[in-house]
């Protein structure tokens, strides 16, 4: 029955597609390389992920094909190891093999003009999954999570950490301050990362001004606290750094702005690697994080991590494998934000999608009742 249903809606697409070519069609939706879906009905597409270096990135693939497959589309995913010629060849021979959609999430936001202007050539609409592509007319569609509010919600996790806020951003007014603190930012060449640093400086910067927070570095500025590639290794040896440099004279550091749970890792092996902690109970400072990786969900139960932003990565899923199938559908996806993302040549309408923030009292209810991890996988710090 199924089946049925699957083979009726490619049939369906197969005419909507040649009614469009008739009619002079070629942009987003109207199908494959030729512009139009398979003659068999068969629907392809191809799926671009940067690495598979991260726990996040391998659960999104694999999410994004398990749900086109329940579709009954064909489905080519690539992983490109954090290496940009690597997703340019794999994103160029998808484009060349005819696919009809193509879903990716870019490793450098500015490398995949050439790629997207093919794409366009071809009729292939192009889905953004998470980072937006930049520079580029031919981006039809953008899901992502709220990468602003992203930021906000770091920043109010430092500060909850603290004790200068509760959860909601409500100041205490009986935290002593003030704090010294030090700031994190994302790779360069990820657009996101920017939305996130705005989005915590925003919220930070009240707070800075008035003297309860310091940042003793004086390092502020994206570009001087930015993580190229989101490394782990860079983070931790710039925190090494910051240690040798700025508090080696015994001055306390309180707290640090991390934008993802692997930096988190690297700063907190730099903060314990000088023997500071080895908990927040105990004297470490607290530091954030993003994307509720396994190894860091454990860290934060064992009151080593502070807390880190959950983006369910389940939605994000979803969320591409719904634009995917209406563009085969030749209709237009659902957007609820056509406004923000300007890619540099057009605003690129968007889903967006809200975030939670995991403290350790949130990870029962948030992941692990949800089914995100098992608790024997919260235990361990390692997912099956």
């Amino acid at each position: 029955m199924r089946q049925t249903r699957l083979v009726a809606a490619a049939s369906a697409a197969m005419a909507a597609s040649l009614v469009l070519t008739a009619c002079g069609g070629g942009g987003a939706g109207t199908g494959s390389g030729d512009g139009e879906v398979d003659a068999d009905g068969t629907v392809t597409v191809g799926v671009a992920m940067p690495t598979q270096t991260s726990e996040r990135w391998i659960a999104d693939g694999d999410a994004v094909k398990e749900g086109l497959e329940g579709l009954g589309y064909d489905v080519d995913l690539q992983f490109a190891g954090d290496d940009i010629p690597t997703q340019t060849q794999q994103i160029d021979s998808m484009i060349t093999a005819g696919v009809d959609v193509l879903v990716i999430a870019s490793i450098d936001g500015t490398a995949l003009s050439s790629q997207l202007d093919a794409a366009g050539a071809a009729g292939i609409p192009v889905i953004a999954y998470d980072r937006l592509i930049r520079d580029s007319e031919h981006v039809d569609h953008y899901v992502t999570f709220d990468n602003h509010a992203v930021g906000v919600a770091q920043a109010n996790a430092l500060l909850h950490g603290l004790g200068v806020t509760d959860r909601d951003g409500t100041p205490t007014g009986d935290a002593p301050g003030p704090f010294n603190i030090e700031l994190f930012a994302g790779s360069p060449d990820d657009n996101n990362a920017t939305f996130f640093f705005d989005g915590a400086m925003e919220t930070l910067q009240p707070f800075i001004d008035d003297g309860t927070l310091v940042v003793k570095s004086g390092q502020v500025d994206f570009d001087t606290v930015a993580t190229l590639r989101w490394s782990q290794e860079a983070a931790q040896k710039r925190m090494e750094d910051l240690l040798t440099s700025t508090y080696a004279d015994g001055t306390v550091l309180h707290g640090v702005l991390s934008p993802y749970d692997g930096l988190s890792r690297g700063i907190i092996t730099a903060l314990q690697g000088v023997g500071l902690g080895p908990t927040i109970t105990e004297g470490l400072p607290v530091v954030t994080g993003q994307d509720a990786e396994i190894a860091s969900v454990k860290l934060i139960a064992d009151d080593v991590q502070s807390s880190t932003i959950f983006k369910d990565t389940r939605k994000l899923a979803d969320s591409a494998v719904s634009a995917t199938r209406s563009f085969v559908e030749g209709e237009e996806p659902e957007a609820n934000d056509t406004e923000t993302y300007d890619n540099g040549v057009k605003v690129v309408p968007a889903y967006l999608l809200e975030v939670d923030t995991v403290f350790a009292e949130d990870i029962q209810g948030l992941l692990v009742d949800s089914g995100y991890y098992t608790q024997a996988e919260v235990d361990s710090g390692v997912a099956d």
